[in-house]
């Protein structure tokens, strides 16, 4: 299935294709949730279908039966698909039992291995994710993809293409998925949501509280995720308008990070408003960005995504969301921005 966020990505893969220039190694990369396994699927299954993905051949029938996705109480170094020139390497469970957080150096020797037998017919071997494997895993890849088999394609999954070595990077082509905004894809959202839940919320606001990624809006929906960032959202707007309201933050205990998402997400909507010089949807967000000076709104932006990439340290991430918000609640009517503590100092 082609989801309609794909349509770019499917377009360049598809020229290289028509101009018969496949590259022997594709990096998919793609925040997670973006639907990067999906398109790879789409992939094989059009280079491996006669009929260009039919859906009903027996190579066809044969990729339905895969479940590489599911975990297996067993410890395995690949997988093989019901279609014999296909295998899988992904994190599996460990001797131990227990799930590894890495794809071992001993997987991938197992998955070249695999690959560096002749084929008549096109072999695909798919890793998911790259940006899993270890460094003796990723220097283990390199030969493989230095010295490609011919009719062999080696598929790359990563969410973060920069946790790749460069090694492995300037062996691969590239296809990136964007998060999207658009209506096709707030569309599509739609149609996926409960039926008796549709009338109850905007796809296209749906769309923006998950940051552009239509799965984890789907995925959100399915517990209360979106009931407590709509609340978070409302708190953060009534803050910039009424400063009195910083000492009512008690929802957003618990939750710092997802709060500084939710209002990095209402920046970069405000940002688009002042620069696009025009009204949107969301009047209270339209107040504040008409009294607030663009540069404000970028200054907090960039100290909001500094705040977010100290989550994984040791810093107090309670004191820093205060921090933050302190500056969010007198944005519209600073003389000065100021230095925010613990962004700075850190």
């Amino acid at each position: 299935m082609n989801l309609p966020w794909h349509q770019s990505a499917h377009k360049k893969i598809n020229q290289m294709i028509d101009q018969n220039h496949l590259p022997h190694a594709l990096l998919i990369t793609g925040v997670q949730k973006i639907g990067k396994f999906e398109f790879a699927q789409a992939l094989i299954q059009k280079l491996l279908c006669k009929e260009s993905s039919c859906g009903k051949c027996g190579v066809c029938l044969s990729l339905t039966k895969d479940e590489p996705n599911t975990n297996i109480e067993h410890s395995v170094l690949i997988r093989r698909s019901h279609y014999p020139n296909l295998i899988y390497c992904r994190a599996e469970l460990n001797d131990s039992g227990s799930m590894s957080k890495d794809i071992r150096v001993d997987q991938i020797r197992a998955f070249c291995d695999s690959l560096g037998k002749t084929a008549d017919s096109l072999q695909i071997g798919i890793i998911f994710y790259a940006d899993q494997m270890n460094v003796n895993a990723a220097n283990g890849l390199l030969k493989t993809l230095e010295e490609p088999r011919k009719n062999t394609l080696i598929i790359l999954l990563a969410h973060n293409a920069r946790s790749l070595p460069q090694t492995v990077l300037s062996r691969c082509q590239t296809i990136h998925i964007n998060p999207t905004y658009e209506k096709e894809s707030a569309d599509w959202l739609s149609k996926n949501i409960d039926k008796d839940s549709r009338d109850d919320f905007d796809a296209l606001q749906l769309l923006e509280s998950s940051h552009g990624i239509p799965h984890k809006a789907l995925e959100d929906l399915k517990g209360d995720y979106f009931f407590h960032y709509q609340n978070w959202q409302n708190l953060l707007l009534e803050i910039a308008i009424s400063p009195t309201k910083i000492y009512d933050t008690e929802i957003f205990d618990g939750n710092e990070i997802e709060v500084l998402k939710c209002l990095q997400q209402l920046l970069n909507e405000g940002i688009k408003i002042k620069i696009l010089n025009h009204e949107g949807a969301n009047l209270e967000l339209n107040k504040v960005v008409e009294r607030t000076s663009s540069n404000y709104l970028f200054n907090l932006q960039d100290d909001i995504n500094s705040a977010i990439s100290m989550s994984q340290t040791t810093v107090n991430m309670k004191l820093l969301l205060d921090n933050v918000l302190i500056v969010w609640s007198h944005i519209s009517h600073l003389k000065k921005y100021p230095a925010i503590t613990n962004i700075q100092e850190n």
